[in-house]
């Protein structure tokens, strides 16, 4: 029985390990990120794939440097070692260590979108499809040999949690497809065109304001991208407005400043004026130091807070 480390942390890695828990493969230790603190009461939690492996009696290594502490993963003398969403880059003592490598599940259609958050670029783009990638790993990020990829069309309707599923469950099952060849020898080891490289940085904070001058689309995109998390925002009477999901309203508005809010549509959402005289319809949001709420919510109690005329910073 071949025997496999795994590395991974959050919710995406948990199907890909969860299938190989499940093989006829012996995942022998996983390895994830260090708990963190998390909600408003900053309590120490685990991340999602500690869960699972302790679950299956796992061992579990959380290194908070692993280009530091990674000679206990050598103790464990693996076949193979896969990673998913880890989060650290693997030292080169590390990659050359298994028999048969290291090989990552990303989430993008490699040489495109490189990086830690593939998922959200895909949709902040604007692109038609995105995939599935098993890869040789490498020293350089994401750079490494191509074995296999999967193909994923992206719905007007997709956003990062849906299109964040779908993928996973995708990657779990590309894995499992690929992994007899990866041991047999007899897989693809296709090098990546370095012109054809693009990139996806984490989000950061300025990365997540709308910008109202942009279009229609741009801005749908730019929502969905961020959706459910980071979120986008908008600034509301000098105070921070998340915009938490909306729709395109194609209805062209003429003389109207982008940001201003041009109609409130049957109390269920209202439409904010972009670039291009077209608009967008937010029916979630969330203010400053209140709860996320649908529009039709929050208009039943506040029908003086939002009006037509008002502008979106």
């Amino acid at each position: 029985m071949k025997k496999i480390i795994f590395m991974g942390t959050p919710d995406f890695a948990v199907p890909i390990l969860q299938s190989l828990i499940q093989s006829e493969y012996e995942v022998v230790l996983v390895v994830t990120q260090p708990d963190r603190p998390k909600g408003r009461k900053q309590t120490l939690s685990a991340p999602p794939v500690k869960k699972v492996a302790e679950k299956a009696g796992i061992p579990v290594l959380q290194p908070e440097k692993l280009s530091k502490e990674y000679e206990e993963i050598l103790k464990y003398k693996a076949d193979l070692i896969i990673t998913a969403a880890y989060g650290q880059l693997l030292p080169k003592a590390v990659l050359d260590f298994p028999q048969y490598g290291c090989i990552n599940v990303h989430a993008s259609l490699l040489p495109e979108l490189r990086g830690g958050a593939p998922i959200h670029y895909s949709l902040l783009e604007g692109k038609k499809e995105t995939g599935i990638t098993i890869m040789y790993m490498a020293e350089k990020l994401d750079a490494g040999d191509i074995i296999s990829q999967k193909k994923v069309p992206i719905l007007t309707s997709d956003h990062v949690g849906t299109l964040h599923d779908t993928l996973s469950n995708v990657g779990a099952k590309l894995l499992m497809e690929t992994l007899p060849s990866v041991f047999a020898g007899t897989n693809d080891r296709i090098r990546q065109d370095e012109t054809k490289a693009t990139f996806a940085p984490n989000i950061t904070r300025e990365q997540e304001r709308i910008d109202w001058n942009r279009s229609n689309e741009e801005i749908y995109n730019h929502i969905r991208g961020l959706h459910p998390w980071p979120v986008a925002y908008a600034k509301y009477n000098g105070n921070r407005m998340k915009i938490c999901w909306a729709d395109l309203d194609e209805r062209r508005y003429e003389d109207k400043r982008p940001g201003e809010i041009v109609s409130i549509n049957d109390n269920e959402s209202f439409t904010v004026i972009c670039g291009n005289n077209k608009g967008i319809a937010i029916s979630d949001f969330q203010l400053a130091g209140r709860k996320r709420m649908k529009v039709s919510e929050f208009l039943r109690g506040n029908p003086e807070e939002i009006k037509v005329g008002h502008v979106l910073e």
